[in-house]
């Protein structure tokens, strides 16, 4: 492979989308040596690929780590492995199907819409907060707050708890960049026991004491006399969060300094609030906050008469499907009314994100509490990007107002 495809190096992580062109036009799969993985970068295989069930988050429904040709994660990091592998991220069906119809018993859209008042409420008050000082950091002011006391109202983590959550949930996803180290590993083996033992006893609580809240929903949600084990619902509550918040804190700093970057878009959007639907829609496509997802391939699959063998790793470029001119009009131009704009920020198929309508909930809230409370509000520093490119974000953005 040619092109400078390089995770690891901060210029391309603050720009990966000129690499992302050159792949896409030289080929539909390229092997990628360091990873061992095969980079997909074109929006209709990659769409394709989310939805093709020869391909797996996992393949221990169906094969040992020896007959897939891969080494057993190492004991020491159990306390991960056991909380990742129960999650429905990494599931597939039977376990995957049962387990996503019970969280959905409990995750409804009703729930979302019951939620939609608080999240409203959260949003304007960490706003008021902000303005009230002037401005500063807008991710750690408004960006990272808000998601993070969405989950815990949802799952009814006292507030007093709720500072725990934050760093767990980081500590945890950095098992998600490309060959974490294992000074990685560690942090996340050590945040995986503490969020888990945390859980364990809030649900210990909830089975005594039931409340209006997630946890007593998912022990209290059955199907034909299944039940959710205890640690399916710690991995989905840890889940919950991990996903919940680590997109939604990125879509909005990316968003904001995207929007700072085109001020005729952001101009147009001061102008009509009633575009907020299509441009948070467009800053998801735009600067993906998720850019890879990876699948294992669990029978041969064929690519341009490339034939990937089972046992292969794939990397989906999310980033570089969306901004793939074969499905995209001027993909690379930002267009906050854009009408067509199936982007895949939030996947597809069977793994389709289940927090997608909260997800929009809390962006439309966030940005829209931005845009009344603050609408002189302007970059104050460069922003520097975070060295992760797999969940890619800003380190801070501090603005004025």
């Amino acid at each position: 492979m040619h092109v400078s495809f390089d995770p690891w190096s901060p210029a391309f992580v603050a720009d990966p989308y000129p690499t992302y062109a050159a792949l896409r036009a030289g080929g539909r799969a390229h092997y990628f040596e360091p990873t061992r993985q095969w980079l997909i970068p074109h929006y209709a295989d990659v769409s394709g690929l989310l939805r093709d069930r020869r391909l797996g988050r996992t393949y221990l429904h169906r094969f040992s780590h020896e007959e897939f040709g891969r080494a057993a994660p190492p004991a020491a990091h159990e306390p991960f492995t056991v909380l990742n592998g129960q999650g429905l991220l990494d599931l597939e069906a039977p376990d995957h199907t049962r387990i996503r119809r019970l969280v959905s018993k409990a995750f409804t859209p009703r729930t979302v819409e019951r939620l939609a008042p608080t999240v409203r409420r959260l949003a304007a008050e960490l706003v008021d907060a902000f303005v009230a000082e002037g401005g500063g950091d807008l991710l750690a002011a408004v960006a990272e707050p808000l998601p993070v006391a969405v989950i815990a109202e949802m799952l009814g983590v006292p507030e007093s708890d709720r500072a725990l959550l934050r760093p767990w949930s980081a500590a945890i996803c950095g098992m998600y960049e490309l060959n974490p180290s294992e000074e990685t590993a560690r942090a996340a083996v050590r945040a995986s026991a503490d969020f888990s033992a945390y859980l364990r006893g809030l649900i210990a609580e909830r089975r005594g004491k039931p409340g209006d809240d997630l946890i007593s929903a998912l022990i209290a949600a059955h199907d034909e006399g299944e039940r959710l084990s205890e640690q399916e619902m710690i991995s989905t509550c840890v889940l919950l969060l991990n996903a919940g918040h680590e997109a939604t804190v990125n879509t909005t700093v990316n968003g904001w300094r995207t929007l700072f970057r085109h001020p005729d878009q952001l101009e147009a959007l001061r102008a009509d609030h009633g575009m907020l639907p299509t441009a948070v829609e467009e800053l998801l496509r735009y600067d993906t906050p998720l850019q890879l997802f990876e699948r294992w391939v669990l029978d041969d699959i064929e690519i341009d008469g490339t034939v990937i063998p089972r046992g292969s790793e794939v990397a989906l470029l999310f980033g570089s499907a969306n901004r793939d001119p074969e499905r995209f009009a001027r993909p690379d131009e930002l267009d906050l009314s854009r009408p067509d704009n199936p982007h895949i920020s939030l996947g597809a198929g069977i793994h389709y994100c289940l927090g997608a309508p909260l997800a929009r909930v809390e962006l439309a809230a966030s940005f829209g509490e931005l845009l009344r409370r603050a609408p002189e509000m302007r970059l104050a520093a460069e922003p520097e990007w975070n060295p992760g490119f797999v969940i890619r974000g800003l380190k801070e953005l501090r603005v004025e107002l």
